[in-house]
């Protein structure tokens, strides 16, 4: 891994504490204002949506863990690939999952930001 691969996997990690935290000041910082954050399920969230499900505690995240992860340094963008382990509360109901997950950071600004998830399922 070169260049800012390594960095952003460290960042992502905490993009995932911060979530698990509620620590909305958090993803604010680390997430994009046109995020496009598809889920497992193929729902779709928005900034907005994803973070207001977590504060209303619709959706409330008790467990995120990552492995597997790779980088593809692209220059202002970032590819992460990898597994995640999650688990979760979704209206009121308990779910323990694990995701094959693309995720993509961008330099704006001169700050690095989550864009976009895509995740998949996996077969248990």
């Amino acid at each position: 891994m070169a260049g800012n691969a390594q960095m952003i996997i460290d960042l992502d990690k905490k993009r995932m504490e911060a979530t698990v935290k509620k620590d909305v000041a958090a993803l604010n910082e680390l997430i994009a204002d046109d995020l496009v954050y598809t889920h497992s399920s193929a729902r779709q969230d928005t900034k907005k949506s994803l973070i207001d499900a977590m504060v209303s505690g619709q959706t409330v995240y008790t467990g995120l863990v990552p492995s597997e992860v790779k980088a593809q340094d692209c220059g202002d963008a970032v590819v992460l690939t990898g597994i995640c382990r999650i688990s979760v509360m979704s209206g009121g109901k308990p779910n323990n999952f694990g995701v094959r997950f693309t995720d993509v950071y961008a330099k704006r600004g001169g700050k690095w930001q989550m864009v976009v998830w895509q995740s998949t399922k996996l077969p248990e």
